[in-house]
């Protein structure tokens, strides 16, 4: 192997094992972009050049490894760069299903790093002469949504553009009157097959107001009550991992909570599913500017989408797009559907009840889910005609 070529390389490792960082920094001079979970991998990727081989583990919080290759080279720029698997035991059936599926190779550690250097250089070429189109053909699954639908979104929004720029040019002044800063707000958001992109707004928040949310917790309206809590305290916080038990070792890093141990995966469950803390919604949040409450309440500060359902990122109506931090903990069954559905400006369950703060993330489940099954055009009619007349929102949320 050539020495030169390994100072030249970037491996993107997915994973917390720092003493297999350390024994590849030992080994080589080849850079090492590190992530602990899938999506802050995919965070990176997004928005930097493409590493020369992807080191992923198997057992990784949120999104396993196998999960993260799916998503990944579901996008053809993504499908010439070597994706490996590392794990503390490789199950024959599993190391064969992910060969299967276009993993390049399966290490079980303890993995030397000389071997996987020596595998990376035949497989970088490798990847990047294979036929992208033959690979695109094969793999390639975007969710695509319905040429009516599509052909709407262009001419409702490009209208709607036009006839609101006026009002787009007053809220601008606005904002820059009020609050230094940006006028629009760009995040990165999930949407349909848990695809990543800038969601735009009108900024709304005084600038810097992403780093108080921790503080402001408590004003969580999706947080359960102390009175729920309460309910639950003499209920056992340690339940059974499924996946440990198939397994038969654990499946993800093992926490101490209360005492008791229990797996990382198990532990994002339960704070999704019993703890209630998946979705943030802040009553009265003082980092609200005062233009930035008028535009929430006439949900004005939402138009900017538009420009995403020009740019196809978005659709008119459809499930709304969620925060990275929040689609890291919809990976289980009963959720992913929702992601099978174009992300939308308005929705199912907009409409059905508009800033409710009686709304539970098992009802907005439900209708999400819901939705991802059963929209058609018409029905996104009826939804986009709903949205108009709940327009004003009886909440300041």
């Amino acid at each position: 192997m050539n020495s030169s070529d390994c100072n030249s390389r970037t491996m993107l490792y997915v994973g917390k094992d720092k003493a297999l960082v350390e024994r590849f920094h030992a080994f080589s001079t080849c850079k090492i972009i590190e992530a602990e979970t899938g999506f802050q991998a995919i965070n990176y990727l997004d928005e930097n050049p493409l590493p020369d081989v992807i080191l992923s583990e198997v057992v990784l919080p949120g999104m396993t490894g196998f999960a993260l290759h799916v998503e990944l080279f579901q996008n053809v720029k993504f499908q010439t760069v070597p994706f490996i698997l590392v794990d503390e035991t490789v199950v024959k059936e599993e190391m064969l299903n992910a060969l299967h599926q276009g993993v390049d190779d399966y290490y079980q550690k303890p993995v030397l790093p000389e071997d996987l250097m020596v595998r990376m250089e035949f497989l970088i070429p490798y990847k990047k002469l294979k036929s992208v189109l033959s690979v695109v053909q094969s793999k390639q699954k975007k969710i695509k949504i319905p040429l009516i639908k599509r052909i709407f979104d262009i001419v409702f929004a490009s209208a709607l553009l036009l006839v609101l720029s006026p009002l787009f040019l007053l809220v601008a002044l606005a904002i820059r009157m009020e609050s230094k800063g940006p006028v629009f707000y760009s995040a990165k958001r999930i949407g349909a097959g848990y695809s990543v992109f800038p969601f735009f707004k009108f900024r709304s928040m005084f600038v810097g107001a992403d780093a108080k949310l921790k503080e402001l917790e408590h004003l969580n309206q999706y947080t359960e009550s102390e009175s729920e809590k309460g309910k639950k305290s003499d209920e056992p916080y340690l339940t059974e991992c499924v996946d440990c038990k198939r397994l038969g070792r654990p499946c993800s890093t093992i926490l101490y909570i209360r005492d008791n141990e229990i797996c990382e995966n198990q532990y994002l469950r339960l704070k999704r599913e019993k703890l209630g803390h998946t979705f943030s919604k802040i009553r009265n949040d003082p980092r609200v500017t005062k233009v930035g409450r008028f535009i929430r309440k006439t949900s004005i500060d939402e138009l900017p989408q538009l420009v995403n359902v020009l740019r196809g990122e978005m659709s008119v109506v459809g499930n709304r797009p969620v925060p990275l931090y929040e689609a890291e903990l919809l990976t289980s069954d009963d959720w992913t559907e929702r992601f099978l559905a174009p992300a939308g400006i308005t929705g199912l369950w907009q409409v059905s009840k508009r800033g409710g703060r009686q709304m539970s993330n098992e009802e907005r489940k439900s209708l999400d889910n819901e939705y991802a099954r059963t929209f058609t055009f018409w029905g996104d009619i009826k939804i986009l005609l709903m949205t108009f007349t709940a327009f004003i929102q009886k909440e300041d949320v």
